[in-house]
């Protein structure tokens, strides 16, 4: 159990999020919220890309119910830095969230942050870049859950919430301002279907504020309010609530029924799958299968770098961390070293170490792992290769060795670079896929390929490996590695893998590990099959 200060804007997200902390485990001891300044006229609704401000007069309210302390800032800040990934920039609304954060681990010990965040990239981004430098684990339940599900999740848990802001065409001010989120679920679903509008309001077609829910001591009763409206528009007109007057009541509370099961994982509800290794199958050709018992690499003193291909990437290999004599450096010296001798190679060939793509590591034993991970973190700080990483059976007297993919677009090759980098880097615990807390990301984008970190069984709320059986281990690593492309690429799936590498503990696994394999595929055929003959069906139909 970990003490978490739980980001709050009083919207169904951070306290459904809430709600899953404490199923979790975890104790919510405090409640964070930035607000817009009070002396400004017509404050209500912050133009900002991070914070929802509507509703923030009632927010110490929220707290009472709760019987929580609230830390609160006030929004001084705007939107300084509004790229893909976020450096510190003072000025910028994020380092208001730095300064709250700071304020409530200082004065009550805080480990964990919970985070409301559901689809926001941008949001998620600048949180987990607080966290870090705070030494915070952010815990994100509902990260990229499905939204349809959540919100019949969310009811089915006795929340409570109103719509106090509409922007969204088929939204009307006048009729749905005030609704319960109860009122209002089978009109979303509606409007979902027709008009591809986010059931949750993740694009912004609405936000809500809570009344009720099972971690409330007291509910909150409106009394009074008034509509104001920001934006008169004929098709998606934008007005909030105002909340003039509230109250607070005592309500009889059974919290251990209607709190969300402390896990929602594929894989910590896994049920192994029998099937014989040895069905028929076809070997796919993209795969390369390893056993980490044997030499993965040949002994080589010297760093070998490949001829850069028309689309600028560059293979650098055999990078070694080699002893010579044993006693001549400590472990750290040496990985400091190594990295130190990689950039200088790399900066040689015209290249950063922020070009590199992809990084395979072999570990002589994961005991030197915490230390060369430090190296390696240094080296790597922003926006971080996808990496593999396994222990194998080095040659004698070597520490570690490195494979990794480098790329650089040459625009003077002619043309305009398609091959900008995109960056997966999601450090929050969820129930989606294991978190990065290490320095590397679950997936690099390079124009239309996809470079995907290694992935283990690991069920992602608790970073625990499962204990199921190999097949049960092949097929939610298989699970947690279509989640990753998924998330990169909606249309993303495993037949389109063009080479894969498989580690096992022994060569008896390897038929397993094919097999597995082979049934995602199969399975996925099937399914596909299904989709067209449904299509194919509804279209007759028509």
């Amino acid at each position: 159990m970990m003490k978490v200060v739980a980001l709050i804007s009083g919207g169904k997200d951070s306290c459904y999020n809430m709600m899953h902390c404490v199923a979790a485990g975890h104790e919510i001891v405090a409640l964070a919220n930035l607000r817009p300044a009070e002396n400004q006229e017509g404050t209500d609704e912050l133009d900002s890309y991070m914070y929802q401000t509507v509703g923030h007069h009632a927010i110490e309210l929220y707290a009472e119910a709760m019987g929580l302390p609230l830390y609160r800032r006030t929004i001084k800040g705007t939107s300084v830095d509004t790229g893909k990934t976020y450096t510190r920039h003072e000025g910028d609304e994020v380092e208001d969230l730095y300064h709250l954060l700071k304020l409530v681990k200082d004065k009550e010990d805080v480990k964990c942050v919970s985070v409301g965040a559901i689809l926001s990239d941008y949001q998620r981004v600048r949180v987990e870049d607080v966290c870090k430098r705070l030494k915070l684990q952010p815990l994100a339940y509902l990260w990229r859950q499905n939204q349809e599900t959540l919100l019949k999740e969310m009811m089915s848990s006795n929340i409570e919430a109103i719509i106090i802001k509409v922007a969204a065409f088929g939204l009307d001010p006048d009729k749905h301002l005030g609704k319960t989120l109860d009122e209002m679920e089978p009109y979303l679903l509606e409007l979902s279907k027709n008009y591809g509008v986010h059931i949750c309001g993740e694009g912004g077609e609405y936000e809500t504020f809570t009344l009720d829910c099972p971690l409330f001591k007291k509910k909150i009763v409106v009394d009074s309010t008034e509509v104001v409206v920001h934006s008169a528009d004929a098709f998606a007109p934008v007005a909030y609530l105002r909340l003039l007057k509230l109250h607070l009541e005592d309500k009889v509370q059974s919290l251990s029924e209607v709190l969300p099961r402390c896990c929602s994982c594929d894989a910590s509800c896994f049920e192994d799958t029998a099937w014989s290794a040895s069905e028929e199958q076809s070997e796919s050709p993209c795969i390369t299968w390893h056993s980490t018992g044997t030499t993965l690499v040949k002994p080589s003193k010297t760093l070998e770098c490949s001829g850069k291909s028309l689309k600028g990437y560059q293979w650098l290999s055999n990078i070694s961390a080699c002893f010579h004599p044993p006693e001549s450096l400590r472990v750290e010296d040496l990985a400091k070293d190594i990295f130190s001798s990689l950039q200088a190679h790399l900066n040689s060939e015209g290249l950063e170490l922020t070009d590199i793509i992809l990084v395979h590591l072999y570990m002589k034993s994961m005991k030197d792992f915490s230390v060369i991970n430090s190296a390696y973190m240094i080296a790597f700080d922003l926006c971080p290769p996808a990496r593999v990483c396994v222990e194998a059976a080095l040659p004698e007297g070597m520490l570690f060795q490195m494979d990794c993919l480098a790329h650089k677009y040459d625009e003077t090759a002619g043309g305009v670079s398609c091959y900008q980098k995109q960056i997966m880097h999601v450090q929050s615990i969820s129930h989606w896929a294991p978190a990065n807390i290490g320095p590397y990301s679950q997936c690099v984008q390079v124009g239309d390929v996809l470079y995907c970190a290694g992935q283990i069984a690991l069920v992602p709320c608790t970073m625990q490996l499962i204990s199921a059986g190999i097949e049960a281990e092949a097929l939610v690593s298989l699970n947690h590695t279509e989640k990753v492309l998924k998330a990169m690429s909606q249309n993303a799936e495993l037949h389109h893998v063009l080479m894969a590498n498989c580690y096992v503990t022994d060569k008896k696994y390897i038929s397993v590990a094919q097999a597995t394999w082979q049934k995602k595929l199969r399975d996925f055929k099937k399914d596909f099959k299904n989709i067209l003959k449904n299509k194919w069906a509804r279209k007759h139909q028509l």
